[in-house]
């Protein structure tokens, strides 16, 4: 427990270094990226120095007509043409996935957009806040305003759950995921995590590998049923 008051205590700190530096990026939407990135390689930098947590990118294999695995495609659709959607157990996955996925945006609950300097940082980069209680109206304005940036190059990230969860906990998933992907026409590429094993919620931190699993791509046309279950292939 030492070392998780430790880590928090210098993430904290380790924050309130990159405000005025992020206030300064939102002057330019590609600077304010590049310190976002930056930012959140030091909190993989610090877990891993302090805590011992370590992490893997798995890759689906490519295979040939009679299944034969052929290699790993290391750039399974990371291009602005799918949707990522990604179970979510941790802030890690969250920064591995800024620092891997380029030009990656989320939609996200649009409260957070307004924490000072970071919630306008996230909002300079491109996150998409969502106002959960307008139901319909609300979802078709989220899908324009991510064509929008999907047509500008960015590639969208949503965690389908709809918060973090702990590790063998499977819950139903929101239907936004389905919405967006019949909306776009873009096939779905499911990612599975197990990063709560090592920085939960909430309660102590663990040394470890975690592991980030990029599923292979399911159809604009999947089931939440078949999303679920590709997220949770390998979670835990």
């Amino acid at each position: 427990m030492f070392k998780t008051i430790i880590f928090k205590l210098l993430l904290g700190l380790w924050c309130i270094a990159w405000m005025p530096l992020l206030f300064i990026g939102l002057i330019n939407k590609k600077l304010e990226r590049c310190f976002i990135i930056a930012d959140a390689w030091g909190f993989i930098f610090l877990a891993r120095i302090i805590v011992g947590i370590k992490y893997e990118i798995h890759y689906p294999v490519s295979k040939d007509e009679t299944g034969i695995p052929l290699q790993r495609n290391i750039n399974n659709r990371l291009d602005g043409r799918a949707i990522i959607a990604s179970k979510h157990m941790s802030v890690l996955e969250v920064a591995i996935l800024v620092t891997h996925v380029p030009n990656a945006f989320f939609v996200i609950k649009r409260e957070l957009l307004w924490i000072p300097i970071y919630g306008w940082a996230f909002a300079r980069i491109g996150l998409q806040g969502v106002n959960r209680s307008r139901g319909s109206t609300n979802m078709k304005l989220l899908a324009h305003n991510v064509t929008k940036k999907i047509m500008d190059g960015m590639t969208l990230i949503i965690f389908p759950e709809g918060t973090r969860v702990k590790p063998k906990q499977n819950i139903p998933l929101k239907r936004g995921v389905l919405f967006l992907s019949e909306q776009l026409k873009l096939p779905i590429l499911p990612v599975g995590v197990n990063t709560g094993l090592f920085w939960p919620k909430k309660g102590k931190m663990s040394a470890g590998t975690a592991h980030i699993y990029f599923e292979q791509m399911l159809p604009a046309s999947a089931s939440l049923e078949e999303i679920r279950q590709a997220i949770n292939k390998h979670s835990c």
